[in-house]
């Protein structure tokens, strides 16, 4: 019994050390985000600082979009682990490769400053974004699939994780279609989720309706 409750708590420990890993993946990548930025702000010389800030808006605008979307992918990761107690490999591998695509935005962010409406930079920029969301859509099944892994009968959102993924593909349809929309279609993301949810209210409707008329 003893040992059985040790293997519990070694395995709840590893749990606590990956998260705290994947935590620090994030932090470190919101802070590659800003070095360009810090550079920019060596430049301003003997100029006004509003001219620099008018010279530089195109990392301005890449840095705070990639911001909130990491900080918008944390919170949808955070939320679906945080019934987690234990985890499989599945889960493992899901949350590492996860890391992978928010380490990875910092350089598609720089090639948004850098190249701005490049197609193939926008492919790569949104659709890291994309995958990221996948792997989250992903672990919010693995996590949902298996009750002994959780402390809770409540599984992780499916559809708000799908949701976001459809965001970013119709974001990154707007913006090679139309190309003077820049990287603003990208705001669909925070619209995502009032967008499940009315879905869903929408379905629980049709659901009732069907259920009078029986």
């Amino acid at each position: 019994m003893t040992g059985a409750a040790d293997t519990h708590g070694e395995r709840a420990r590893d749990l606590d050390r990956l998260l705290t890993f994947v935590d620090a993946v994030v932090a470190i990548a919101i802070t590659l985000l800003v070095l360009p930025l810090a550079e920019v702000g060596t430049e301003v010389g003997d100029g006004s600082v509003g001219d620099l800030l008018r010279e530089n808006d195109d990392k301005l605008l890449a840095f705070f979009l990639s911001f909130l979307v990491i900080a918008q992918l944390w919170m949808s990761q955070h939320h679906i682990v945080s019934g987690l107690v234990l985890q499989n490999t599945l889960i493992t591998r899901l949350l590492l490769a996860w890391t992978l695509t928010i380490v990875l935005l910092p350089f598609p962010t720089t090639l948004v400053a850098e190249v701005g409406e490049d197609s193939a930079t926008k492919v790569l920029y949104i659709g890291t974004m994309a995958l990221s969301s996948a792997l989250l859509t992903l672990l919010a099944w693995a996590v949902g699939r298996d009750r002994s892994l959780r402390d809770t009968d409540s599984r992780p959102d499916q559809a708000q994780a799908a949701g976001a993924v459809i965001g970013f593909v119709l974001a990154l349809a707007i913006t090679l279609t139309f190309p003077e929309t820049g990287y603003y279609p990208l705001f669909l993301l925070f619209f995502a989720d009032p967008a499940v949810s009315a879905w869903r209210r929408a379905r629980a409707g049709r659901k009732r309706t069907a259920h009078m008329g029986e």
